[in-house]
């Protein structure tokens, strides 16, 4: 790495030697990729999902290739939250970078409560996930309605003084709306976007392919609409962005920076190249030395101007 090259960001209070993270559940808690790359190299780490009791997941298949991505309908599998604090984000120290942990719940007081016991955990900052369209209760049935959104929020506020960055779905009318709504609740940041709602049918049998019926697509078939919502959501909020959505290559994560987005996730990506994050952060240095630059912080929201 090159010292005369800024790669550092502040996402919402979160300071990152990067603008490379995970995007939560393509990553496990981390620990399971570090036979592969050294994960202090990662700007930040986003963790699996985590909610206030663990939780087994959908019934399987739950996960199926398109041809261009994936649909996964996993269910927020997790162990809980006092696991995580007890025993995973102790592990995770030994890494030195910041860890931001994805909760999700039933209701907002559920959100609250899992807010409340990360407050004084290793975390560095909270991902609020009022868009997973894969659970029966909670997720999507929040992210979808600007008031609901802005309900759970409060909710984490009021109940850390952790960064919050709550993250939303592509899979509503309005996302702007949302945006602001959640901004106006006391929002410190936005990750975006969670995956499209998708289905798989097999032929043969003449059923849906995954266990759920219906699943989250992900993986570049979708970057184009995420590049498109971080354009359009940027524009209208002064909050710091995570972009995700198909993030592949260098090339994607500063088309991503250049729409507005502060940091980038890398998800499904990370299921065909486990050094896909390294690859990325070494690909927008070099970018930057190509071209001139010797901040990246120069290329946020430069497609704007």
């Amino acid at each position: 790495m090159r010292t005369d090259i800024n790669l550092g960001v502040n996402c919402a209070g979160i300071k990152m030697k990067n603008p490379v993270t995970t995007a939560s559940g393509t990553f496990g808690f981390g620990e399971e990729y570090a036979h592969y790359l050294d994960l202090s190299r990662l700007g930040a780490l986003v963790v699996k999902g985590t909610t206030l009791h663990p939780r087994e997941g959908n019934p399987p298949p739950r996960i199926v290739e398109t041809p261009c991505g994936i649909l996964n309908a996993i269910g927020l599998q997790n162990p809980g939250v006092d696991i995580v604090v007890d025993e995973i984000l102790p592990r995770l120290q030994q890494f030195s970078i910041p860890v931001i942990v994805n909760i999700s719940g039933d209701t907002p007081d559920d959100y609250g409560l899992v807010a409340k016991k990360l407050d004084q955990s290793y975390a560095a900052g909270i991902e609020v996930n009022v868009s997973c369209p894969n659970v029966k209760k909670g997720g999507l049935q929040f992210g979808s309605d600007p008031v609901a959104a802005a309900e759970v929020t409060r909710a984490v506020k009021g109940n850390t003084d952790l960064p919050v960055i709550v993250k939303l779905s592509p899979n509503v009318t309005d996302i702007v709306r949302v945006a602001q709504s959640v901004a106006e609740a006391g929002a410190d940041g936005l990750a975006m976007i969670n995956t499209l709602l998708g289905m798989k049918i097999d032929i043969h049998t003449m059923r849906p392919v995954l266990g759920n019926t219906l699943g989250g697509l992900s993986g570049p078939a979708v970057k184009p609409v995420a590049v498109r919502l971080v354009w359009q959501v940027y524009k209208e909020t002064n909050l710091p962005i995570i972009g995700m959505g198909g993030v592949t290559s260098a090339e994607d994560a500063l088309e991503f920076i250049m729409a507005g987005a502060t940091a980038v996730a890398v998800g499904t990506a990370n299921f065909i190249n486990p050094r896909a994050t390294v690859d990325i952060i070494e690909g927008i240095e070099q970018f930057l030395v190509k071209n001139g630059y010797s901040d990246v912080n120069q290329l946020i929201g430069k497609a704007h101007q």
